[in-house]
């Protein structure tokens, strides 16, 4: 694998990883009501952008991180959207 693929995957990791621990504690305690609707809502937004521009490009770090991402985001804003 290219160095330069390695560090977009391992860059694409620790960007996705970092919603885990949100999801996590939302998901466990039920409550959202710290988390900002419009931030995640834009941060989805965004990551559907960033999936188009991945596939155009044919970049799978890229590709495979927003995947992630938006499933995690997308959790995130449904948990918000049922507990407030």
């Amino acid at each position: 694998m290219a160095a330069v693929t390695f560090l977009g995957f391992l860059a694409a990791f620790c960007s996705t990883v970092s919603f885990v621990p949100q999801v996590m504690k939302a998901w466990r305690t039920q409550s959202t009501k710290d988390i900002s609707l419009g931030m995640f809502a834009v941060m989805a937004t965004g990551t559907v952008l960033w999936i188009a521009y991945a596939v155009i490009r044919l970049d799978p770090p890229l590709i495979a991180a927003n995947a992630v991402t938006l499933c995690l985001v997308g959790t995130i804003l449904v948990l918000k959207l049922r507990h407030g």
